[in-house]
């Protein structure tokens, strides 16, 4: 199945990332259907290492303030919900559930290295997946990575061990973008066909 224009525009072609935003809420039912459909993207060993704290009161953003940068606090502060895109560094502690035809657990455990570049780059692609599950439900997304990570871990995540990766702001953001749509590279300049 392919999918229509009006879905790849949705998705890709006409989506922007928006720094301004309506003051519409995002219920917390989008936010289960939001996890409901990104979960079912793929990572290695089906491991899911990422996990997502959704900042939905003014109470919880300005404990984030602190950790942004100056460029991202107006931005953050008027978002509906702001996502932290964190990762478990011991994920593998549920490959016996997630990946249950092999011990997925032993190509982990141990091996700290191994497991934190596992959990960084399938928790960025679960990112990846939350925008894009996020753009098909209607909302807009505003990812960002201006902030100082330390604090961002230490002030929401140390309890868990988790480790944040990036930022994404969620909401209905207003119509109008204050610049034309950057340019991308074409083909010929990023890829190769071998």
């Amino acid at each position: 199945m392919t999918l229509d224009d009006g879905a790849l525009d949705a998705l890709f072609r006409t989506a922007r990332t928006k720094s301004a935003w309506t003051a519409d809420p995002v219920p917390d039912e989008t936010l289960h259907q939001l996890y409901d459909l990104l979960k079912n993207g793929p990572t290695s060993a089906n491991c899911s290492p990422a996990r997502f704290l959704f900042l939905r009161s003014a109470e919880s953003r300005e404990r984030l303030k602190p950790a942004l940068n100056p460029g991202n606090i107006e931005k953050t502060m008027a978002a509906p919900v702001t996502v932290i895109v964190a990762h478990d560094p011991q994920f593998y502690e549920n490959l016996p559930k997630l990946f249950p035809h092999a011990d997925a657990r032993a190509w982990f455990a141990g091996n700290p290295d191994l497991a934190e570049e596992t959990a960084f780059r399938n928790g960025t692609l679960q990112g990846a997946y939350l925008i894009m599950a996020a753009r098909a439900l209607g909302l807009d997304c505003g990812p960002m990575s201006g902030f100082d990570k330390a604090k961002v871990d230490q002030i929401f995540l140390s309890e868990q061990g988790w480790r944040s990766n990036f930022l994404v702001n969620l909401g209905h953001g207003q119509k109008d973008d204050p610049f034309p749509r950057a340019p991308r590279l074409e083909f010929d300049e990023a890829c190769v066909l071998l």
